[in-house]
């Protein structure tokens, strides 16, 4: 088992150690954000950095993902909770600690019953769509909070948008100012100094000029007293229907979490050479979750941009996590007074531009160009998850999902294979329409599993196929006696796969055609034979094998004046 920081030396502590002194920068403004977000005060979104941060970087195989809330989790959070309590209240805190230890303990049950698969279900056009939906709808709330305009709690998207056109002439212009000035440096430190933690300096600087000016006497919302002192230690007692209520919401940001998480961990281990273990990692999430739920927090998945700023800086290992859950214990501890003054359109500056990229427009245009269908599955999600809700975008992306795996599936690629003149070359390639493999022979391939969604696909093309074939029938063309079906790319069957061969095998009976398999894996024999798709036909081990033996079975035939009725 991998020991707790791998890859930490004598040789690299120090870089890691001032990776480490990075992050905090990063994240202590980005995540005071990101609890506002999701509608919880600031010491929610610091406390995540703490215990959870510190025990996902002891238990996760990855030796550089960052574990955090992120803007997407925390619209989840947002949108899911909104329907069941006042955000800011006390028992909209409770919900999002008991969501978190949900989020927790499914993340643990994926790990321990490896699980992790279910994720791959939320493919990129709809992990594309699902968290641009929620981030267009984070960016109008920080909008709002950037033009010092008031958006009531638990407001929808459309809502949202209604409200800033509405109140437009009454936007707060030093509010527009401080964001206006703290979007351009951001943007602009972004594109030509980007290991520069310019969401800290922006944070500090606008601090500092509401103070010196006394902006919030006209009219700039401010941040507020932060309650100091270490996360305390707590359990969320609420009945049990809420716990109830709870579980879808848990479970979409659970099936989020898995599936970037995973995703971001395995690129990151190929890209840097090290191994990692998906279900540790599910494990490593599942731990910090139960945490966050018992420490004041709430739901933590992987961060992206600040696991892609520790690349970049060099860094290698977890250490960086480790000092920004110890720096951010000391700032809880002893600095709380430095945040009162944070103007919130800086905060809303800093969160609208990092959740810019998660629109995914550049993502959207790649999936136009290369498949439309994929393009509207995505834009699909989008809609639904911005104008509808996380929890129905969550839905309709694993019924789309299914959509797409059943329309890929229900045409799989089938062919009727052509041979050559050389007995020792294998028969790999598909021969023209209307053509037999050999004289009354026809050997076919399906290149996929047969099951319910495509079983009486398979039966239409052979018989289709066979007919084709014999409206072509000559001297050089006799009539089809014998089908040998190539197995080799079937893993699995269905019981309607099953009733599909039925009537294909009746079909052919019909027409006095033999019918054989060739190349059946042995594992799948018996699960065939279960099903009865496998009685007494002959089995041959390669398609040459069968193409010879029942070609001198067509010629013995024939030379005893007589043809095979029946190939069992």
């Amino acid at each position: 088992m991998q020991k707790p920081l791998a890859g930490l030396t004598a040789k690299n502590a120090g870089k890691e150690f001032i990776a480490g002194i990075t992050l905090i920068a990063i994240a202590v403004p980005l995540n005071i954000g990101y609890a506002q977000i999701a509608g919880l005060p600031a010491t929610a979104g610091l406390y995540a950095l703490v215990v959870p941060t510190l025990l996902y970087a002891l238990i996760v195989s990855s030796r550089q993902v960052v574990a955090s809330p992120d803007a997407a989790a925390a619209a989840l959070v947002a949108s899911s909770l909104g329907g069941l309590a006042v955000a800011g209240s006390q028992s909209y805190m409770t919900l999002a600690l008991a969501q978190a230890i949900l989020c927790g303990i499914f993340l643990i049950a994926m790990a321990w019953f490896k699980l992790g698969f279910l994720a791959n279900f939320l493919s990129k056009p709809i992990l594309v769509g699902f968290v641009g939906g929620l981030a267009l709808d984070i960016l109008a709330s920080q909008t709002a909070k950037m033009l010092g305009i008031h958006l009531e709690p638990g407001s929808e998207f459309v809502e949202k948008v209604s409200t800033i056109i509405a109140d437009f002439g009454t936007l707060n212009v030093w509010s527009l100012l401080i964001a206006a000035v703290s979007v351009v440096v951001l943007m602009l430190g972004k594109k030509f100094a980007g290991a520069v933690p310019w969401a800290l300096i922006v944070l500090v600087a606008a601090t500092i000029a509401t103070v010196a000016t006394h902006a919030d006497q006209a009219g700039v919302d401010i941040l507020g007293d932060v309650p100091a002192g270490p996360p305390v230690l707590t359990w969320p007692v609420i009945p049990w229907i809420d716990w109830l209520l709870l579980i879808p919401s848990a479970l979409a940001l659970t099936l989020v979490t898995t599936a970037e998480g995973l995703l971001v961990s395995r690129s990151y281990g190929e890209k840097r050479g090290y191994t990692t273990v998906p279900n540790r990692d599910l494990l490593a999430f599942g731990v910090s979750n139960i945490a966050a739920g018992a420490s004041g927090s709430f739901s933590v998945g992987s961060s992206t941009s600040r696991t892609a700023a520790m690349d970049q800086a060099g860094s290698r290992t977890q250490l960086p996590s480790i000092v920004l859950a110890a720096g951010t214990l000391l700032l809880l501890m002893f600095g709380t007074a430095l945040l009162k003054d944070i103007p919130s359109p800086a905060i809303g500056a800093i969160v609208g531009v990092a959740v810019l990229p998660l629109l995914g427009i550049a993502e959207f245009k790649q999936l136009w160009k290369l498949d439309r269908f994929e393009f509207a599955v995505g834009a699909a999600c989008f809609l639904v998850t911005l104008l509808i809700g996380s929890i129905a975008g969550i839905l309709v992306a694993f019924v789309l999902a299914l959509i797409n795996m059943a329309k890929r599936a229900s045409n799989p690629a089938i062919d009727v294979l052509g041979a050559t003149s050389d007995p020792n070359e294998s028969l790999l390639y598909g021969v023209a329409e209307g053509t037999a493999t050999a004289p009354g022979i026809v050997v076919v391939r399906p290149a996929a599993p047969l099951f319910f969604a495509n079983g009486n696909v398979f039966n239409e093309y052979v018989k289709s196929a066979i007919e084709k074939i014999e409206s072509n029938q000559s001297q050089d063309n006799p009539p089809v006696r014998h089908l040998v079906i190539d197995f080799e790319a079937v893993n699995d069957a269905d019981v309607t796969a099953a009733e599909s061969f039925e009537s294909l095998d009746d079909w052919l009976e019909h027409r006095n055609i033999s019918l054989y398999f060739s190349r059946v894996r042995d594992e799948l024999v018996p699960r065939l034979k279960h099903l009865g798709i496998l009685e007494d036909e002959k089995l041959f081990p390669t398609n040459r094998e069968a193409l010879l033996a029942l070609t001198s079975l067509q010629t013995h035939d024939a030379s005893n004046g007589s043809e095979v009725k029946d190939g069992k």
